[in-house]
């Protein structure tokens, strides 16, 4: 298969901390691959790092060939690479459809000079903005909350927010922040069926970081393990539960964020 991101011996420290050591990672496309690992393993890190928030101090990142280490969230965004975070960063005091509207980059209103001289052109632009987004809340079965603002959502609502504004987005991957933390159970199987939606139904590739190892067993292949920063295994959910090392690396630890 086709290797959609990849990052190739990426290190960063803070301070005399090594948080992330020589880590490889391969996304290939059309897959959901988990990221998994026992506290301080670095995942968060890796995520910031392949996310642009952050930047390695070797290394380097490349997505569809092309690369992207040095480019900031919001190029790489307009590459067709976004993420979600741990915690959800919805508009509060918009409604649920005013903050997918929002979502869709470099619109036309966004300038004045547009909004004056070609005012048609706006008028259509929000007018497919806003299709998309009924389209969006019917496939995140949403549609009942079109219109409640998106602070009053639970946190699990929340969570499929976040995930249907990717929708809103021309994005080819995703990477997706603990989605599972903070969702009720009647919820879950919401948001799982919706992320292998995305995936089968509309080519979403993601990498997924998450401490739930049911939505992993559910979700991922394959599944990548860190440990103290690097590279520990990668394989089917199967084989890195059987694992040795993984194992080991596991003992007495939880798994984080």
């Amino acid at each position: 298969m086709t290797v959609m991101l990849q990052a190739k011996n990426l290190s960063r420290s803070f301070g005399g901390i090594h948080a992330v050591r020589d880590m490889s990672i391969d996304v290939e496309q059309g897959s959901i691959t988990g990221l998994i690992g026992p506290n301080g393993a670095g995942k968060s890190t890796l995520f910031n790092l392949l996310s642009g928030v952050i930047r390695p101090h070797s290394g380097q990142v490349t997505y569809n060939g092309n690369d992207i280490t040095k480019l900031a969230p919001y190029l790489r965004a307009r590459q067709g690479l976004i993420r979600t975070f741990q915690l959800s960063r919805e508009f509060g005091r918009m409604t649920v459809l005013e903050n997918l509207m929002l979502s869709p980059q470099q619109q036309l209103g966004e300038k004045l000079w547009p909004v004056f001289s070609r005012p048609q052109a706006v008028r259509e632009r929000d007018r497919e903005i806003y299709e998309r987004a009924e389209e969006v809340l019917e496939i995140s079965r949403l549609e009942p909350l079109r219109d409640a603002y998106a602070a009053d959502l639970s946190g699990g609502q929340k969570k499929l927010l976040e995930l249907a504004r990717t929708l809103m987005i021309d994005c080819d991957l995703i990477l997706l922040d603990e989605p599972g933390a903070g969702v009720n159970p009647a919820l879950m199987k919401t948001l799982t069926d919706m992320i292998r939606r995305l995936n089968t139904e509309h080519g979403k590739t993601f990498l997924l970081v998450e401490h739930d190892m049911d939505l992993i067993a559910q979700l991922c292949d394959p599944v990548v393990v860190m440990a103290q920063g690097a590279h520990l295994m990668s394989g089917t959910f199967d084989e890195v539960r059987a694992d040795q090392t993984v194992i080991e690396a596991y003992l007495g630890s939880a798994v984080d964020a």
